[in-house]
């Protein structure tokens, strides 16, 4: 007997809105298997409003408003049963973000859950991570996103640690150079802290600049990325201007920028944890949502 369900994830991000279309295919004696149907990406870049004017624009609540009509006319081609939509650090931080909130709920009949930097990890790390957190190895997870950076320490298949960074992306590209510091410098303890007594520790990192960075590498899927590889690419971006990274690289313009800061951390998190390579499982949120709607987690 196979069962085929249609669930839809819609992530309002800091530096992009994403669809996230799976396939549940459930049949008997097996795992449920999660296939991803259609993703879709619109770069409406919150965090620029959120962290530097304290408030989402008329205009980018517009396209918001706009975005979420074509993903609600997606889901009804693809016949989606149930979805669900999250916001995270821009629209947490935005002085007007439950007024927009409700302005999209009446516009388009779409609720948004505005949820925390825990509830945004819990929900990332119900994803597959599970096949990479067996056995006695330890792990730092790394969820850098545009307004907020999720670090969790596994250790044994257990969490040992998490706590949620206001160090994104978007964030970072707008903040003083002072403010930057402090905040990289608050990071360094808490993972030095978390991570001192434990010996072989890999990352895992998810978010959308590493999983371009696995993609421009060329490895098979399963395979690290390794230090010594992610500090040669960042110094190779950093020299590039921003214009030959869209044009020689075929970066998209709201990538071009946020992928230096992104390589930025990744690479301060190994240094800080002593780990030598990065496992990209290609996760997110969006995938998180999925599972966790199909466990009726949610």
């Amino acid at each position: 007997m196979l069962e085929i369900k249609k669930y839809g994830a819609i992530d309002i991000g800091s530096n992009a809105i994403r669809l996230l279309i799976s396939n549940v295919i459930v049949s008997e004696d097996k795992e449920p298997q999660f296939k991803k149907s259609s993703l879709v990406r619109v770069p409406i870049r919150l965090g620029a409003d959120a962290f530097v004017k304290g408030s989402i624009s008329k205009a980018n609540t517009s396209r918001m408003i706009n975005a979420l009509e074509a993903f609600k006319l997606l889901m009804d081609v693809h016949g989606v049963e149930r979805y669900k939509a999250c916001a995270t650090s821009a629209m947490r931080e935005a002085e007007n973000g439950k007024e927009v909130v409700e302005k999209i709920l009446s516009k388009t009949g779409v609720q948004i859950d505005i949820i925390g930097g825990k509830e945004e990890a819990a929900i990332i790390s119900s994803t597959d991570l599970n096949h990479l957190i067996e056995g006695d190895s330890s792990y730092l997870y790394v969820d850098v996103g545009g307004g907020s950076t999720e670090f969790t320490v596994f250790s044994k298949g257990k969490i040992i640690a998490s706590k949620s960074f206001k160090m994104g992306t978007v964030r970072l590209l707008n903040n003083k150079k002072s403010v930057n510091k402090e905040i990289f410098v608050n990071v360094e303890k808490w993972i030095k802290k978390n991570t001192k007594n434990l010996k072989k520790i890999s990352l895992i990192g998810s978010g959308g600049n590493i999983n371009k960075l696995f993609k421009m590498s060329g490895r098979t899927e399963g395979k690290p990325i390794s230090y010594i590889y992610l500090n040669a690419q960042y110094q190779f971006l950093k020299q590039m201007t921003y214009n030959e990274r869209i044009s020689e690289l075929s970066l998209n313009p709201d990538r071009a920028d946020v992928i230096i800061p992104a390589t930025k951390i990744y690479l301060s998190a190994m240094k800080w944890s002593g780990a030598r390579k990065i496992f990209v499982p290609k996760i997110g949120l969006s995938d998180g949502i999925i599972k966790s709607l199909f466990y009726n987690k949610l």
